[in-house]
């Protein structure tokens, strides 16, 4: 997403719209920025998304999740509800920027490679790809990994001390052996199960897009993934809402080239 550096680099940014992919990961900002859930939203009626709006400061912030499965009733995760909410809120909400922002799981070490990833850290995604997407056919392979640079934000990770890492994304969230072989070939400190899909839809209509992983688990662990990641959901996504704060303040009054 470098190539977006350009004529919009010297606007304001002045509308954001944060991809959080369950409610409860995104509730501690909700609260701390007073929003406000948009009874008549932008979106279809047929669709269960749903949109929190207000200003802080000098910005206009909209948090936007899939909302539940209006089947089984459970948070609509992964990369399909992603990328259709993703589509929508760029059509409707035209943003200056996206925040794709969440829970993820880290590795501590892998294959050998020292990746650091703790619980409750929290990364600014350098890169992101696909890792469930094999498709053993030349120049196909490389769109199924679908590898994407993420907006740089030099400036705000260094003012805010931020971990950078790779994200991969998947629509799992255990790790089989052909996942693995994957998520190391894409050099990746944290996996999610929605990440690659945001940015692939910024990317078609060139929204800046940056993203935001809070760690739950640590795949690399002695423990089981949804064990961990339910006991520390609360806990990471209190850490996550205070770095988002300190993420909204950095980039009020600036434009995508102080980023």
């Amino acid at each position: 997403m470098e190539e977006l550096m350009g004529e919009g680099e010297k606007r304001p940014i002045l509308t954001i719209v944060f991809i959080v992919a369950m409610q409860k990961e995104a509730q501690p900002l909700i609260n701390r920025l007073r929003l406000v859930e948009e009874v008549n939203t932008p979106f279809p009626k047929e669709v269960t998304w749903v949109l929190f709006k207000g200003m802080y400061k000098d910005l206009s912030i909209n948090i936007v999740c899939p909302g539940k499965d209006s089947t089984l009733g459970v948070e609509s995760v992964g990369t399909v509800p992603a990328s259709l909410v993703t589509y929508a809120s760029i059509l409707a909400i035209q943003p200056d920027l996206i925040i794709n922002a969440g829970t993820a799981g880290g590795f501590r070490v892998h294959i050998l490679q020292a990746k650091g990833a703790c619980i409750s850290d929290v990364y600014v995604v350098s890169t992101v790809a696909f890792h469930d997407r094999r498709i053993p056919v030349p120049v196909l392979d490389l769109y199924g990994v679908g590898m994407r640079k993420a907006f740089p934000t030099p400036n705000l990770i260094k003012e805010l001390n931020l971990k950078v890492g790779r994200l991969s994304t998947g629509d799992s969230m255990d790790m089989s052996p052909h996942d693995e072989e994957s998520i190391t070939a894409n050099d990746a400190t944290v996996k999610d199960m929605e990440g690659a899909a945001v940015a692939y839809v910024a990317d078609i209509f060139k929204v800046p897009t940056i993203l935001i992983k809070g760690v739950t688990d640590i795949v690399d662990g002695n423990r089981p993934t949804s064990e961990e990641f339910l006991e520390n959901l609360a806990a990471v996504t209190a850490k996550l809402d205070e770095s988002l704060t300190k993420v909204i303040d950095f980039i009020s009054g600036k434009c995508l080239s102080d980023l």
